[in-house]
């Protein structure tokens, strides 16, 4: 479905973006000086430093600068594990990706399962170093069991966001999922797990899972060959109908072949455009600071420590040279992944 039968012309499109564009750029400078706040030793802390040895003072946390990803535990199996690491940090790829990209109104997004496959892999949220696992039920591995070929779209989220079980939508009646922002990016190229692409926010679908909000942000790669035609959802309707439709009839019957009843929407099963997604992608990250600086718990979740969230730590948040070296590493991964299905073919 489109985003209704009247249109802003472009101009009025482009107005309203640029000023959704200084609100949030205006938002994040607030969060800066907050979270400088946060990072900051306490008082009783302070005074404890200037009573200690200064030769036994830990010097300055450096930005690390090697990064890879690790494989832990064994492929197919339970224990298995794909940690972001650089030297010896662990990198969250929840709470240390920024969700923006510095410089444009593009945002990062993390993938956990690559289009065109089955094996739900997913951040997992509540352990230390927040890794991408396979998702499992009762010891069982899952897999989506819907259409032949898996998933219709990278599947993933976006990083330092949070859907609040304790914020009701006012849209939507319910409250978050307890999770991050998920998100469909509908490029044309599979992106590897753990890979992280700078993407355009193209609209949302509120879905209704088991009485709570599980958003969908539609995206697209910026790099994509439809990038360029593609910046709100009815050029996604115009240039690739049909799409979203079948998006929405995916994530209604996904759970049916487990035994479970269809997903609902919210907002009349509207896809809504781009300017309304950007709006819960800012509340979901506002979330996702008050998460972080303590103003809210999640209670299934390990407190936020350094152990799994490096950002409160000063000068530990991935700069962009460093999301650009993980990009690269997805991007060989890829590849790889690639020519190995090019030669099974063979």
């Amino acid at each position: 479905m489109g985003a209704g039968n009247s249109q802003p012309s472009e101009e009025q499109r482009r107005e309203y973006m640029e000023r959704v564009v200084r609100e949030l750029k205006r938002d994040e400078d607030l969060r800066r000086e907050l979270f400088a706040k946060v990072a900051s030793p306490a008082p009783e802390d302070e005074a404890k430093d200037s009573d200690s040895n200064s030769g036994n003072s830990e010097p300055p946390r450096e930005p690390p600068h090697k990064i890879e990803h690790v494989e832990m535990g064994e492929a197919g199996t339970t224990t298995y594990r794909l940690q972001a690491r650089a030297l010896d940090e662990h990198l969250s790829l929840w709470h240390d990706v920024p969700l923006r990209h510095e410089g444009t109104p593009y945002l990062h997004f993390v993938c956990e399962i690559p289009k065109w496959t089955k094996k739900k892999f997913e951040i997992a949220t509540d352990e230390h170093g927040t890794p991408i696992k396979q998702d499992e039920k009762k010891g069982v591995l899952r897999e989506f069991k819907t259409g032949a070929s898996g998933c219709l779209f990278n599947y993933g989220c976006l990083p330092q966001t949070w859907e609040d079980p304790e914020h009701i939508h006012p849209d939507c009646g319910v409250g978050g999922d307890n999770d991050p922002l998920d998100v469909c990016e509908i490029g044309m190229r599979q992106i590897p797990t753990g890979g992280i692409r700078v993407v355009k926010v193209l609209g949302v679908l509120c879905m209704i899972d088991e009485g709570e909000a599980d958003w969908k942000i539609l995206t697209i790669d910026v790099n994509d060959h439809w990038a360029p035609l593609l910046n709100d959802v009815s050029d996604v309707e115009q240039h690739i109908p049909g799409l979203i439709d079948s998006i929405r009839e995916w994530f209604r019957n996904y759970k049916v072949a487990d035994g479970k009843p269809q997903n609902s929407f919210g907002l009349n099963e509207e896809c809504m455009p781009a300017a309304y997604a950007n709006k819960i992608v800012s509340e979901c990250n506002q979330s996702w600071f008050d998460l972080i600086s303590g103003k809210r718990t999640r209670s299934d979740a390990p407190k936020i420590t350094s152990l799994n969230c490096n950002y409160r730590l000063p000068m530990l948040q991935l700069s962009p040279d460093q999301i650009t070296e993980l990009q690269k590493l997805s991007d060989k991964e890829e590849d790889e992944q690639m020519s190995q299905h090019h030669k099974a073919l063979l």
